[in-house]
């Protein structure tokens, strides 16, 4: 098909919840991907923090053919292999004990929040437990994920959400002092918001939570979906601040495209869930727990960590260098391959003006313009990138 052909049927059937950039992607190579005609995109966005380890890796897409020769689903009624071993390489990475996987980050954190009710109710015999969130967050957008979103834009049409949900300010650590009360169960937050304009949070801000939920037998839930496997350098965001949370949640890279996520915890914690508690038809398949240890063996074969660590001080410098050279730009700000520049003006031409020159990035929010590269990228590619994203400036 064509391009308008691809993008009138998709319009004639899809429900219209995105709006989408007139391209039809369809092919893709190491960091770049190519449209239906052909029109090649320096990607900065991989899929929204999706595929670290770059488009057409030979070794991955050789271990899912594999994979789909052998089985592709069952059942969790059944063991398999793939799950096995994905549970053991996710759970070592995080330092947690178990994991639930589903098929996407919002139903890790539906699992999340349940796991944390559970384990609320059985510690006090009662139910009404109460949730302490952050303002400007983004967790998803089923109901429990959504209930925890600290955004009304995305709440307003659908209430009522969950009960019991308060909403401190982000890194303002009086803010969630003042909400936390005898009924919290829980505390939950990104490690770095990225939705909300790519915002890490404050050391002392992070680790005083930690000391509350210590001191008062709340559970710390960290949301690890976009700014874990390997974002910032380390495995997980939360590693650059030396404590460890009771729950965390993953998805988008775990997999690299293939739709996985999950939720893990403690021991003392994750046996809180029992069978009937909850469950996925397709979450923990065989091919899609295939494609999270293929992802965990390149990251290791790669040298995936030490290429974040190393390009993202150049990335950094010469997003610091923009900055410095437009007037329209506030501050730079992120951690790793996580970067975002907030600008005095919305986002949405420069964004769409980079599309032309082919370079692929995502805002966060109306004001901020968000880099979340491959993996793999090189200096050369940063350099391309800002190339570029200059000649954006000025279309």
């Amino acid at each position: 098909m064509k391009t308008n052909e691809i993008i009138e049927t998709a319009e004639e059937y899809l429900i219209h919840t995105y709006n989408r950039n007139q391209i039809s992607l369809e092919r893709g190579n190491g960091v770049y991907l190519y449209d239906a005609d052909g029109k090649e995109y320096l990607d900065f966005g991989a899929g929204i923090a999706v595929f670290a380890i770059g488009y057409n890796n030979s070794e991955f897409n050789n271990a899912l053919k594999t994979q789909i020769d052998r089985l592709i689903h069952t059942s969790n009624y059944f063991y398999n292999e793939p799950a096995a071993l994905a549970a053991k390489l996710i759970t070592k990475a995080t330092g947690m004990d178990r994991v639930f996987f589903t098929n996407s980050g919002t139903e890790a954190v539906e699992g999340a929040i349940k796991l944390a009710k559970k384990y609320a109710f059985l510690k006090t015999g009662r139910t009404g437990h109460e949730i302490v969130a952050m303002k400007n967050s983004f967790h998803g957008r089923s109901m429990g994920a959504l209930s925890v979103t600290g955004n009304k834009h995305y709440q307003e049409a659908f209430g009522p959400l969950i009960p019991g949900i308060r909403f401190a300010e982000y890194n303002n650590l009086q803010s969630l002092k003042d909400l936390v009360n005898e009924k919290t169960c829980a505390i939950i937050l990104e490690t770095i918001q990225g939705e909300g304009g790519i915002h890490p949070a404050k050391i002392e801000f992070i680790k005083e939570i930690r000391n509350i939920c210590d001191d008062k037998g709340i559970l710390l839930i960290l949301d690890e979906i976009q700014c874990g496997m390997g974002r910032t350098g380390k495995m997980f965001a939360y590693q650059h601040y030396g404590i460890e949370p009771d729950i965390v949640t993953v998805a988008k890279a775990l997999g690299c495209g293939v739709p996985i996520g999950g939720f893990l915890a403690k021991e003392e914690i994750a046996k809180a869930l029992v069978p009937g508690d909850h469950g996925t038809t397709y979450g923990g398949n065989p091919f899609a727990c295939a494609a999270v240890v293929k992802v965990f063996e390149l990251f290791e074969k790669q040298n995936i960590l030490s290429n974040v660590n190393k390009v993202s001080k150049y990335l950094e410098l010469k997003l610091d260098e923009l900055v410095k050279e437009n007037e329209f730009m506030i501050e730079r700000r992120g951690i790793g391959l996580m970067q975002g520049i907030e600008i005095s003006v919305n986002s949405k031409e420069i964004i769409s003006n980079s599309l032309k020159q082919g370079l692929i990035l995502f805002s966060a929010g109306t004001n901020v313009i968000r880099f979340l590269p491959p993996l793999i990228i090189t200096e050369k590619d940063v350099d391309k990138m800002v190339v570029k994203l200059r000649q954006a400036f000025l279309s």
